[in-house]
């Protein structure tokens, strides 16, 4: 049985003070390229367990072993999946299934459940019969070393010698092979090792009573724990991703520059456009036309070209804009709403309303989507402003305020609306300070206070987005402003010339 010594592990299934290495020593075990073991009867635990990257940019989602996993860690060999790694903090593997009712699936329940079976049948024979109690302990004991890192070396010595075959072979013979003194054994390791997200799984495993039914939970559990593990891995990389992965794409990408001469047009349209003279005619410098290109991202027309080069990050870029979108119309909502009293003088309502507006936004997407639904916001505004308004026994809005309102409401589903317009550019001046800036966010601007933490995620998604991509590509966005605002200014200085040559004749002649 296994000693009390044992300490708690942290959440991510490693000992606090071994967390430093954790990341080096698990990449160490990788072996490399590995193809998929067949599976037992058991289920056991596919010793290449297998596992779903989600779905990128439209591509199918992935199956993949731990072992690639780590090798893609450790080599940064998927561009594609590093990107994503690095960009997204969310991402996380997914547990593997076999498409229901696909042959697959019923091959797999089949031939577990004769598994489980089988092995009922065998432990409740007279006298009782052992093999499969032993390959699963085996089995079992070859799942550790995937849920525990190679820093626990005494625990898993310890799982080496008690759950040694040779030894639950000899105890099988002579008859005093105790299986449910195992199952305890095995959870009170997976209960010092697990995270603390998976204590109440082992908590239910303690109070089954039918030992191959708490087998069966143990192998649930470990699967669940071998999850834990490699999103562990993924989120204890990311940084080191994060890093080699802009070097590795920026490598990638100048070997391509070499041998590509045809240019990328949408790219190079997108940077020109912002290099045009500002309104009142004053030029503009390459960094600050770069600066604008990406200010552009945040509201990305459907009638223009989406730059070639951002293309790995056009689907992530355009679901921003659509966010952006819905907190622009929220912030404009509750700006209107706020004309009436009983919501600019009770911050209660209006963050109670706010809330109620983005919950009714989420399913925008686009313009003719926030058409569709502003009557039906209205209908909630008018409903909740009224409540609220007999609460405090005051009666409900009068006829020429409510027609004010729905007025100003309706105008919202129009983006050249007033209100709306004035949102934006103060969401476009709060996200330009922002991507400016190397510290903390800016305060939200008015309007936008009760959407904040929905402000702050969206800035910094889209920031992150950004930085990245001016990492990888930033050198030669400037190679080209600079090169068309060189070739500007050459043909404004053959122009002039031109005209001065020109004039010349002219002005002998008189």
């Amino acid at each position: 049985m296994p000693a009390d010594s044992i300490s708690r592990m942290d959440s991510n299934g490693s000992n606090e003070n071994d967390k430093n290495n954790t990341s080096q020593n698990i990449l160490g075990t990788s072996p490399g390229a590995s193809s998929l073991r067949s599976r037992t009867d058991s289920e056991c635990s596919d010793k290449l367990a297998r596992f779903v990257l989600p779905s990128m940019d439209g591509s199918p989602p992935k199956v993949m072993t731990l072992d690639e996993v780590t090798n893609v860690v450790k080599n940064i060999q998927n561009m594609e999946l590093a990107h994503e790694i690095a960009l997204n903090p969310e991402f996380k593997l997914q547990p593997y299934e076999p498409p229901e009712n696909s042959l697959e699936k019923r091959i797999k329940d089949c031939m577990h459940k004769a598994f489980w079976d089988l092995l009922r049948e065998q432990l409740n024979s007279d006298p009782p019969s052992y093999d499969y109690a032993i390959q699963l302990l085996s089995e079992i004991k070859e799942c550790f070393p995937q849920i525990l890192t190679q820093n626990n070396k005494l625990i898993l010595d310890q799982i080496n010698e008690i759950l040694d075959e040779s030894v639950i072979r000899q105890q099988a013979e002579k008859g005093v092979l105790d299986f449910k003194s195992y199952a305890d054994f095995i959870i009170k390791i997976m209960g010092k090792s697990c995270a603390p997200a998976r204590d109440d799984d082992i908590k239910k495993l303690t109070q089954i009573e039918d030992v191959v039914d708490m087998f069966k939970g143990i192998l649930d559990t470990m699967a669940l724990m071998k999850l834990d593990m490699a999103n562990f891995l993924l989120d204890f990389s990311r940084n080191a991703i994060m890093a080699n992965s802009v070097e590795y794409e920026k490598q990638k990408f100048n070997e391509y520059l070499e041998y590509y001469k045809f240019g990328f047009p949408a790219t190079e349209n997108w940077l020109q456009r912002n290099l045009s003279p500002t309104s009142s005619g004053t030029s503009v410098t390459p960094d600050q036309a770069m600066s604008n290109a990406y200010m552009e991202l945040m509201d990305w027309q459907e009638n223009i070209d989406f730059p070639e080069i951002l293309s790995t990050d056009k689907d992530r870029i355009l679901k921003l804009g659509q966010r952006a979108k819905r907190l622009c119309v929220a912030a404009s909502l509750i700006s209107i709403c706020s004309a009436v009293p009983i919501i600019s003088q009770r911050s209660e309502n209006r963050i109670e309303l706010a809330k109620q507006i983005e919950i009714l936004l989420q399913s925008v997407t686009n313009e003719k989507d926030i058409s569709e639904i502003i009557d039906n916001i209205w209908e909630q505004i008018k409903t909740v402003i009224n409540k609220y308004l007999q609460k405090e026994n005051q009666s409900a809005m009068d006829s020429e305020v409510e027609t004010m309102i729905r007025m100003q409401v309706k105008q919202i589903a129009n983006r050249d609306a007033p209100v709306r317009q004035l949102m934006w550019k103060r969401f476009q001046t709060y996200f330009r300070l922002a991507l400016r800036s190397k510290g903390g966010l800016p305060p939200p601007p008015p309007g936008y206070v009760d959407f904040k933490d929905e402000l702050e995620s969206y800035t910094t998604a889209l920031k992150r987005v950004i930085a990245y991509n001016h990492s990888v590509f930033g050198e030669y966005f400037l190679q080209i402003l600079t090169q068309r605002q060189n070739d500007t200014n050459n043909d404004s200085i053959r122009a002039s010339a031109d005209a001065t040559t020109d004039a010349g004749p002219s002005t002998s002649q008189q």
